[in-house]
């Protein structure tokens, strides 16, 4: 198992994720990171998350991979 961790990102914030998460692969990394974006984008919140990106990241903060809010909300209509 591997720690990572899940910070968020716009061009005006940065939320850190200082728990992380135990994950066994990549595939796990990304389904946990899909999970995350739901549950952000589903909770009572003014914040429109079209601009914002989750950086899955090591425990030597080295990003893993890169996942756009937009890619689970589809285009705006």
């Amino acid at each position: 198992m591997t720690q990572v961790f899940f910070h968020c990102s716009n061009d005006d914030e940065i939320l850190i994720d200082r728990r992380g998460t135990a994950v066994l692969d990549l595939a796990e990394a990304r389904d946990h990171a899909t999970r995350v974006m739901h549950e952000l984008i589903s909770a009572e919140s003014e914040e429109d998350w079209r601009d914002w990106v989750l950086h899955v990241a090591d425990d030597l903060d080295e990003e893993i991979f890169a996942m756009p809010f937009s890619s689970v909300l589809g285009p705006m209509h």
